[in-house]
């Protein structure tokens, strides 16, 4: 079984969404561009000791959707056991590749799916030796 291990927020002003988040929910944010190869804030919504999930804070890679056609501003991601596996199954299920499978250098792969109602979600498999 699959777990949430991750979130991410899409913002258009990544500033502004990192003052929101810090004023209204006591967030924290650090600086994971060198994983990434690009802007990237971790999220950090707690104690490591307390129930919960961190996450990631993103420049929006596509435009914001229109008025009354929904969102996909914050996306979940699983940790899986074996990616290539889990993409199978996401393939034969129904679900398409949103963005493929790349390597986080020394920590995981990564990559984003639609499911069959549109919705993207992520998997990630940690891997010290992604690259």
């Amino acid at each position: 079984m699959s777990r949430v291990v991750h979130f991410e927020v899409q913002a258009d002003d990544v500033e502004r969404a990192k003052s929101f988040y810090a004023a209204v929910f006591d967030w924290s944010f650090e600086d994971y561009s060198s994983f990434t190869g690009s802007t990237y804030w971790g999220v950090v919504t707690g104690p490591d000791d307390q129930a919960g999930i961190n996450g990631g804070l993103l420049q929006r890679p596509a435009p914001t959707p229109g008025a009354h056609q929904g969102t996909n501003a914050f996306v979940c991601t699983m940790q899986v056991e074996d990616y290539d596996e889990t993409e199978q199954r996401i393939l034969a299920a129904g679900g398409q590749v949103a963005l493929p499978k790349a390597a986080l250098p020394g920590m995981a792969w990564q990559g984003y799916y639609l499911d069959p109602e549109g919705n993207t979600f992520g998997i990630h498999q940690p891997d010290p030796e992604a690259a």
